[in-house]
C-alpha cells in the first residue's frame, strides 16, 4: 500500500477556484475522510488524485514519488463513486473480473477466479456472482462496485460518497462493513462525504473542507471536542451545537438575551464579546438545575429526546437520554457542563 500526498492544490474552473492550495497527508493504511458542505471541492479532490483532474498548481505524491504526469491507469488507484457505474448486462463475476482483465495485468483465469470469490465471500456477495448486476437491489450494487474496486489491491482506494443514495438502515449496516474490511485489506482509503455520522464513526483522521479551503484536520475527537471554527463546531454534531453571543466580564460569562450567566475560573481570559458554544449533551435537566427556560419544543428519537428550551429571547437545545415526559410550556430547570463550554471570536474563530 500507499502513502498519499497533496502537497499545495490549487485547481480552477474559470473563475472558480475549487481548490485552494490544499495540502494534507493520508498515511499508509490509514482511513482519511474528507468532510464538507455539497460544493466544498472534495470530488474535484479526488479527481485531482486519481489523474481526472489537473491542478494549476502544487503536486500529488505516493510514497513521496510525485506523480503528477502519470495518466489515470498509471496510478493504479480504485475508486468507487457515488452512482454504482456498473455493466447492467453483465454478470457480478464479469462485472468484478473486469479490472483484472485489463492491459498489463496478466492474471490466469484460475487466479482470477480466486480473487473475486475471496473477495466476495468478505462482502457476503458469493451468491450473487452470476446474476446481471440490473437485477441487484441499491445495497448489492454498492458491495459489486465496492468488490470490483478492491478486488485488484490498489496502491489507493478513494471513495466518493459511496452510501449516499442508500437508505439509512443500510448505510448503518454498510459504514461498519466498510470500516472493518478497510481495516482487513489494509488498503489505504481517502473517503469523502457530507455526512459528519460517517465522518465520525469511519475515519481515523478527518479533514474538513469548505469551498475549496482546508479547515481542519485532526482525529474524530480533535473534530468534536476541539472544533477549530464555528463553522467546523457546527457541521460536526447532531444536534447542532448551540452558538449563543455573549459577554465576559468580571470572570463571568452573560449570554445576551437571557439570564443566564455563568461563572468561570479566574485564570481564563476572554475577549469582551464572543461567541459561546454548547452541545446539547452538555446541557442537562436537573430540578435543581442553576438555570431555567420553558419547553418550546419536544423530538422524542425513541433513545434520546432532544428539548428546545427558551430562556429569554434566547433558544437553547439540550439533549437527554431516553424518552421524556414533558408538556410544551412547562417550566424546567437545567445545568450546563462548564467544563465542556467552547469559546470562538465573533469571526468565528476558535480562542480557546
Amino acid at each position: 500500500m500507499s502513502q498519499l500526498t497533496l502537497q499545495n492544490i490549487t485547481k480552477q474552473f474559470g473563475l472558480i477556484k475549487a481548490l485552494n492550495n490544499i495540502s494534507f497527508e493520508v498515511k499508509d493504511q490509514e482511513f482519511f475522510v474528507l468532510l464538507g458542505p455539497t460544493g466544498a471541492g472534495k470530488t474535484t479532490t479526488l479527481r485531482v488524485v486519481c489523474g481526472l483532474e489537473k491542478p494549476e498548481a502544487g503536486h500529488v505524491m505516493f510514497d513521496d514519488v510525485i506523480i503528477d504526469g502519470y495518466t489515470p491507469a498509471e496510478r493504479d488507484v480504485a475508486i468507487v463513486f457515488q452512482q454504482y457505474s456498473l455493466y447492467p448486462m453483465l454478470t457480478v463475476f464479469d462485472n468484478m473480473a473486469f479490472p483484472l482483465k485489463a492491459p498489463g495485468r496478466n492474471f490466469s483465469k484460475d487466479e482470477i477466479k480466486a480473487k473475486i470469490e475471496e473477495t466476495a465471500e468478505k462482502l457476503r456477495i458469493s451468491h450473487l456472482l452470476h446474476r446481471k448486476t440490473a437485477q441487484l437491489s441499491g445495497g448489492e450494487m454498492q458491495r459489486v462496485a465496492i468488490g470490483r474496486a478492491i478486488v485488484r489491491r490498489p496502491q489507493i482506494f478513494l471513495m466518493d460518497e459511496p452510501l449516499s443514495n442508500l437508505d439509512a438502515k443500510l448505510r448503518e449496516s454498510l459504514r461498519a462493513e466498510l470500516q472493518h474490511l478497510q481495516k482487513i485489506e489494509g488498503v489505504t482509503t481517502l473517503y469523502v462525504t457530507h455526512d459528519q455520522i460517517e465522518a465520525l464513526t469511519m475515519a481515523d483522521r478527518i479533514g474538513v473542507i469548505n469551498e475549496g479551503e482546508l479547515i481542519q484536520i485532526g482525529t474524530p475527537e480533535d473534530i468534536y471536542d476541539r472544533p477549530a471554527s464555528t463553522f467546523v463546531a457546527t457541521l460536526v454534531g447532531s444536534p447542532r451545537i448551540n452558538l449563543l453571543d455573549a459577554v465576559f466580564q468580571n470572570h463571568k460569562i452573560q449570554i445576551i438575551g437571557t439570564d443566564i450567566v455563568i461563572k468561570v475560573p479566574e485564570n481564563l481570559e476572554l475577549p469582551e464579546t464572543f461567541e459561546l458554544g454548547i452541545r446539547p449533551e452538555n446541557v442537562v435537566l436537573d430540578p435543581e438545575g442553576e438555570f431555567s427556560g420553558n419547553v418550546k419544543l419536544l423530538e422524542p428519537l425513541g433513545v434520546e429526546t432532544i428539548v428546545h428550551i427558551t430562556n429569554g429571547e434566547n433558544e437553547i437545545t439540550s439533549l437527554i437520554t431516553g424518552l421524556i415526559k414533558l408538556d410544551i410550556g412547562e417550566h424546567v430547570r437545567f445545568n450546563v457542563d462548564q467544563n465542556r463550554l467552547h469559546y470562538f471570536t465573533r469571526e468565528g474563530n476558535r480562542i480557546i
